[in-house]
Order: C-alpha cells, then structure tokens, then sequence
C-alpha cells in the first residue's frame, strides 16, 4: 500500500499467473500444476511464462536492489533499532494455496511487447484515495485478465512485466469494471535504468518503490541464486516518518529516534548458522546476509514478500520462524 494513510497490510494474498501478449482476444489463462502458466491470444501472439522473468536483468546491476551489502558498515544505532524488533520472527508473506479463500502472496503478470496498453483511469474509492498526481499516466499494457493482489481485497496490486521491452507497470488499488482498469496509483519502471521517481512521489508501495524487484519468486529459488534486495514490512511504530535513496515517499508513520525510515536495509548476521535449513530456505537466506531486506511498507513486523506459486511447501516456509528479528543487523543509513 502506498499512500498518505499506512494502513497496515498483515496479510499479502495473491495467486500468480501468466498472461499473454496479443493484439486481440486475449484468452483465460491455462494453468499448470508445476506453476509455470502460459496463455495465448489470436491474432499476433506470444507466449509468456513467470519463468521469463529470469532471463532479465532486473535494474542494472549497480542499482541499490543489487548491491552486495554483505560487508557494508553497521549503523550506530543497530542494536537499539533492533531491539525494538528483537520478538519478531521471519514471515514468508506467501506460499501455495489459499488463505480465508484467496492465495498467498503477490502476483505478477508476464506479457509480451505486442501486448496492448490501455489508459488507467485514477480515482478513489472506499478503499483509498486518487493518487494520480504522483502516477505515471500510461497507457499500461495491463490484460483484461491481468490478476489482482487478494482477489480485489486489500492493497489490490496489480503487477505486469512487459518482458520484452524490459518495463515494469505497477497499479495500487486497482479494480476491472465494465472492461476498464481504475487504480488510486501507477507507476512505471524502465529495468534498464537506475532512474528513481521524482522525490516525494508514492508508487504503488507506501515507500515510492518498485514491488517486484523485491519478491521472492520460486523459479530463482529454483535456480538457486536470489540477487536482489527482498522487500519486508514493519508495523508503523518502527517506521520512521522519512524514507532514504532508493525510497522516494513516507507516511505519517510513529516510529522514533531507535527506528527504520524506508529504504533502509537489514542484513542477516554473517555467522547466522543456515546449515540446518532446507535447501530452498538456505537460498533465501543467503541472500538476507548478501543484499538485505529492505523496509518497503508499513505491515507486520518482518514478513517479507514473493510470489505465489503452487510449488512453494507451506509446511517448510513456516520454518523461517526459527529466525529472529535480533538475528539481523541493521545497515548504516545516516
């Protein structure tokens, strides 16, 4: 959620699918059981699957979300900051299945270049307000069949990689009616440019962030290697009311002097034993102690975000709460 308001999200619930890119009727998606959904149009038409992804550098890779921050200096203040913290344990905010009747996490939609965009229409509505001065207008190659965080519930993110062109298009709150996309905000990243939105500027994430580039997604697991920054979450009393590059935007959230403003970053300690730990899990935590969480949203304390899909073991994602909140470091940010 990105906006003046914080409210807290305990729960990111979305499944994940596959779109495809066609200049005309599109059709529903084809779902298989191994996760990887294609769907197909007529007329000039591409495949697209969640995989493809993987086969695109997500920003350059001297931008922020790839920085290697394994050996960067400690704040002053880590351990008062963590402290603060210290009872939480590790959240894997999504997994396979559904949770009080929707799947768990945040999805994503693969197109192709070919993949008509449409115009946004920004508005508010009883879930939130219209944020549209600070959206990037479009048009969005968003699908008809596009799907939408928590099946409309909540934060209702809508994201879409246009896979192609290497573009990244990111709705908050949006909702399909009578054939036409509405959201309270959008935003738009080139994944070939470290460019930031304008100072200031909500995105679709409360911290004026990208979502995707911060999810856990199971085909990297797969492959073994997760290189990239992973977005998490904080309730609003060790949130700073100020956010730091590459954050744009905050919220009138409660934290004081001994707390995390957004895009900052926490790193799991380099002596943290993941020996013990599946081999999926080894992945992701390697990465906490390589590129970090970074504080992307007001939520609960240390859940962090991926990706739906029906491959993830739920039973083995609930080991994450072995880890702690004092397991972790806090990287210099003053």
């Amino acid at each position: 959620m990105p906006m003046k308001r914080g409210i807290p999200t305990l729960f990111v619930l979305v499944f994940l699918f596959l779109n495809s890119c066609s200049k005309k009727n599109n059709t529903d998606p084809v779902i298989s059981t191994n996760g990887k959904t294609t769907t197909t149009g007529s007329g000039n038409t591409c495949n697209a699957t969640i995989a493809d992804v993987e086969n695109i550098s997500v920003f350059p890779a001297d931008n922020s979300w790839n920085q290697d921050i394994s050996a960067a200096a400690i704040d002053p203040y880590s351990t008062q900051i963590i402290a603060a913290i210290s009872t939480a344990h590790l959240k894997a905010d999504f997994g396979s299945g559904l949770y009080d009747g929707v799947p768990i996490g945040i999805p994503f939609d693969v197109v192709c270049g070919s993949q008509p965009k449409v115009k946004i229409t920004f508005r508010a509505n009883a879930n939130d307000g219209n944020y549209g001065d600070e959206s990037d207008p479009g048009p969005y190659p968003i699908p008809l069949n596009a799907h939408i965080e928590g099946n409309g519930q909540g934060d209702s993110h809508v994201i879409v990689v246009d896979k192609d062109n290497k573009i990244l298009y990111e709705l908050y709150n949006a909702s399909l009616d009578n054939g036409k996309w509405g959201a309270s905000s959008g935003a738009i990243f080139d994944l070939k440019s470290d460019k930031l939105r304008p100072a200031g500027w909500t995105s679709v994430d409360a911290a004026g962030l990208p979502i995707f580039p911060g999810l856990v997604r199971y085909d990297e697991v797969l492959k073994g290697t997760i290189d990239h920054a992973i977005r998490f979450t904080l309730q609003s009393q060790n949130v700073k009311p100020g956010y730091i590059s590459p954050a744009r935007h905050s919220v009138n959230s409660k934290g004081g002097q001994y707390s995390l403003p957004f895009g900052a970053k926490i790193r799991l300690r380099a002596n943290f034993d993941i020996s013990g730990y599946p081999a999926h899990l080894q992945v992701i935590l390697k990465a906490m102690k390589k590129y970090g969480l970074i504080l992307a949203d007001i939520g609960s304390n240390m859940y962090f975000s991926g990706a739906p899909d029906s491959r993830w073991d739920n039973d083995e994602l609930q080991k994450f709460s072995g880890v702690k909140a004092s397991d972790f470091e806090v990287v210099k940010f003053n």
